[in-house]
């Protein structure tokens, strides 16, 4: 059994996830159910959720009630929500929070024709950014393709699952090149506000810019090394493991964070040097649109 694979699983939780999935595996139109999340990608511990991806075709949607009857049936007490689809929002959108007799199940449910709409268009160098889809710093489309690479198939008859993973390999150029420009012009045209908002003692505007930029740098750093961010999650530290990364990422990111209204200069200092290491990386791929200087300095 597939579950066998995956250490961070109890084997009370491996018997539940069974029982679980064979009971949602009937429900129409359901046509594929994957375990997603820490425990798919290797970073789980013992209190990490249980995430369990529900795929449907956009045309022939499953019922809401079908799985509200499923949770109702584990659920260990009435806290849990199941939710219509796309009540979330456009892209993590639908799903169910559960607790069971094994911890926290959270149930996502997505859309196939999304997801395969999302790599054709990544191929082309095509992505999006959702801010208020979540926390905390939105939702990025290439979210699609890590899920797909990194997800477990459980149900998958159709071998709907196994033809995504095959769909984004390899890592489109297309992408990298277009991530890396948008990111970091984004993160460079942040910088030179930052430091009209450091001259003023302004700590709201200026960490804001601070993160908005480490953002932008950490987005960079995954195109570069040509990995499909999952999320924000650990990402500083998933990179500080990759190839092509600035020496101590962790350590300067945490400088850079780490300020008081006093020494926000040292500390805008401390980002442009990152963000300049980060440039010499993209091999001359990055290219500024415009000199920030001649913006800010009229």
């Amino acid at each position: 059994m597939i579950l066998n694979r995956i250490p961070s699983l109890t084997e009370s939780k491996k018997q539940f996830i069974f029982k679980f999935i064979e009971d949602l595996s009937k429900i129409e139109n359901l046509k594929a159910i994957a375990l997603g999340g820490s425990h798919a990608t290797g970073r789980a511990n013992k209190n990490s959720d249980i995430d369990l991806g529900l795929y449907y075709y956009e045309q022939e949607p499953f019922l809401i009630k079908a799985i509200q009857k499923i949770v109702e049936k584990y659920s260990t007490d009435k806290k849990s929500v199941v939710v219509d689809f796309y009540e979330w929002g456009p892209w993590v959108n639908g799903g169910a929070w559960i607790n069971t007799e094994v911890g926290k199940v959270d149930l996502l449910y997505r859309n196939i024709n999304q997801i395969e709409k999302t790599i054709l268009d990544a191929k082309v160098g095509k992505w999006q950014s959702h801010y208020e889809q979540q926390p905390p710093f939105g939702f990025n489309s290439i979210t699609y393709l890590a899920e797909s690479a990194t997800s477990v198939p459980l149900f998958d008859p159709n071998f709907i699952l196994r033809e995504l993973k095959e769909l984004i390999k390899p890592y489109p150029k297309a992408l990298k090149q277009n991530v890396i420009n948008a990111t970091l012009w984004s993160a460079e045209f942040t910088l030179a506000q930052a430091g009209v908002f450091a001259s003023q003692k302004d700590m709201y505007n200026t960490l804001g810019c601070f993160t908005r930029c480490l953002k932008n740098i950490i987005d960079a750093l995954c195109a570069i090394n040509e990995i499909y961010p999952i999320g924000d999650k650990l990402a500083v530290q998933i990179l500080s493991r990759a190839e092509s990364v600035p020496d101590n990422l962790d350590q300067k990111v945490n400088a850079v964070l780490t300020t008081d209204i006093l020494k926000l200069d040292k500390n805008l200092h401390l980002l442009k040097e990152l963000f300049k290491e980060v440039g010499e990386l993209t091999d001359g791929l990055y290219h500024p649109k415009f000199d920030t200087k001649s913006i800010f300095n009229r």
